[in-house]
């Protein structure tokens, strides 16, 4: 069996176990638009502060990419769940001890919760064009944004992935998640213009992985789009992918000598 169908298989596995809890599937779309409608209602006057980049639009046209980004990174810092999961029930074992590849089992992961980031996406724009925005980037811009939500949905999944592997406890998973998916949400832009913060935080943005994906969606959501930035943040968010997927993969060895 090739890698590809193995990695069909385990992805279709994976969506199972979530579509069979129905609740889960809503929360996943509701979550969403609760910080859209806040966020976009609370702070709407922001825009008018001097020196805020809004590129003349709207705040709720400012935060739809941020709202869509965090929306996947947190998303994605819950995938070590299911191995989590797995491991309690001794369905991980016998995975291992099977003819699949630890590659097309980390990549199935990473697969499914990309669908669902994707479609969390979809739906996120799909309100906020409701209450009114408008996004002159068009359809090529939105495609280059799935792109970086799918690229950031990886970085986190494999993270998430590597300490559930490593600690095999979902009280560990929780508590690792929170240090860095918080911390890196507001060391961003993705609700605030980083320039009108201190600038240590717009320092820490530009090494931010999360950053560079709010940037990258907003700016190709823009009409006028530096297609400069956004490769480049493409780039490096593609870059953390193969190296965090690597190092998640190789999580399974840890995993298979603690046993």
């Amino acid at each position: 069996m090739s890698a590809i169908v193995q990695t069909g298989l385990l992805a279709a596995r994976a969506g199972r176990g979530t579509l069979r809890i129905p609740v889960f599937a809503v929360m996943n779309l509701v979550q969403p638009l609760l910080w859209l409608l806040l966020f976009g209602q609370l702070f709407t006057r922001v825009v008018e502060i001097p020196g805020f980049s809004s590129g003349g639009g709207s705040y709720l046209e400012f935060i739809t990419p941020g709202v869509v980004m965090m929306t996947a990174m947190f998303g994605a810092a819950w995938a070590g769940t299911g191995f989590v999961e797995d491991a309690e029930r001794g369905v991980l074992d016998r995975e291992l001890a099977s003819p699949a590849s630890r590659g097309a089992m980390q990549v199935a992961s990473l697969a499914w919760f990309s669908v669902v980031s994707v479609v969390q996406a979809l739906f996120v724009l799909g309100v906020a064009w409701l209450c009114g925005a408008r996004f002159d980037g068009g359809l090529t811009g939105v495609l280059v944004m799935l792109v970086a939500v799918v690229l950031l949905t990886c970085v986190f999944a494999a993270l998430s992935n590597a300490v559930a592997l490593l600690t095999r406890q979902q009280q560990a998973l929780i508590g690792v998640s929170q240090l860095l998916t918080i911390p890196l949400m507001f060391l961003s832009s993705a609700v605030m213009d980083t320039q009108l913060s201190a600038s240590w935080v717009e320092t820490a943005a530009k090494y931010n992985p999360f950053d560079w994906a709010v940037v990258a969606g907003r700016e190709a959501l823009s009409g006028a789009t530096d297609w400069g930035v956004v490769w480049g943040r493409l780039g490096l968010l593609a870059a953390l992918v193969v190296v965090m997927t690597w190092l998640a993969t190789g999580a399974f060895r840890a995993y298979q000598r603690s046993s």
